[in-house]
């Protein structure tokens, strides 16, 4: 066991199996305590999770990590844009930059909230090592939406299998947002908005002023290869690892750092699956 791994263990970073069973509702999926007659509940915290064909495990993995370790009722909900095109939600064309088929889509979150209370997209390519009840609990109201403002300049020019890594302001700020969806200022983020504007306008925020931008600690959106674990301070211990670069349901990426507790998440993930199958 790496040392980053014991100082995870020792400080209350739950890395291991957990002995919870979790109950999984269709379409919404739920932990243990928020299963009701049926199937739901309304005072879930809803979750949105960008989803592409092409990482459908690490979708699957990202899911069972969040609801693992959640004390809270979790309402979890692909994003999915053959869904989102069928229902006419989603119509615009998939440009040359996009990196994964949620690139646009992510900022439909309010709109699929109903623009009620608070909720969180995230991106498909998380493992979570923390309860998002912490994550949850930060919630500001005088903010529109809040996130990891990560001061992040990537050195390589391809990403995952082989996209094109692009260099913006506010770089993977929107990969992990708790949106504020009864907000005044998110109601701008309708459909056509969504289907329309720019990228620089969707991905920095454009539609808000910088102080309407509350902030959360990085380590709820830990970058792997960027940010850095120092030993001894629980303060930069992962909460959230985030393979932005590429993770090991890659080939060419398996022996990433934080690869290990992905595959051994994976091995928890499958027989979960088993015994509920």
């Amino acid at each position: 066991m790496s040392s980053v791994v014991k100082d995870l263990h020792s400080n209350g970073v739950d890395v291991r199996k957990s002995d919870t069973p979790v109950v999984v509702s269709d379409p919404i999926m739920c932990n243990g305590n928020a299963h009701s007659a049926n199937g739901t509940n309304s005072k879930a915290f809803k979750i949105f999770i960008g989803y592409d064909p092409r990482e459908d495990v690490a979708y699957e993995v990202c899911r069972h990590s969040l609801l693992k370790r959640s004390s809270i009722p979790l309402e979890i909900t692909p994003i999915k844009q053959s869904e989102l095109r069928q229902q006419g939600l989603y119509w615009r064309e998939r440009g040359k930059l996009e990196s994964t088929e949620f690139s646009f889509s992510r900022f439909l979150t309010p709109h699929l909230a109903n623009y009620e209370g608070w909720a969180m997209f995230l991106d498909c390519d998380f493992l979570y090592l923390g309860d998002i009840k912490e994550l949850r609990d930060m919630v500001d109201d005088k903010y529109a939406l809040m996130c990891v403002q990560h001061d992040y300049t990537p050195k390589e020019t391809t990403k995952m299998d082989g996209a094109v890594q692009t260099v913006y302001p506010r770089k993977n700020w929107s990969s992990m947002v708790l949106y504020n969806c009864g907000h005044p200022k998110n109601r701008a983020l309708t459909p056509e908005v969504v289907n329309s504007e720019s990228g620089a306008f969707l991905h920095r925020f454009m539609w808000l002023e910088d102080e309407e931008i509350g902030e959360v600690p990085f380590v709820w959106n830990f970058l792997v290869g960027h940010n850095k674990v120092v030993e001894g301070d629980p303060a930069t211990f992962p909460k959230a690892i985030h393979y932005t670069l590429g993770g090991p349901w890659f080939e060419a990426w398996k022996d990433c750092e934080f690869g290990d507790l992905w595959l051994k998440e994976l091995e928890e993930c499958e027989k979960a699956k088993e015994k509920v199958g």
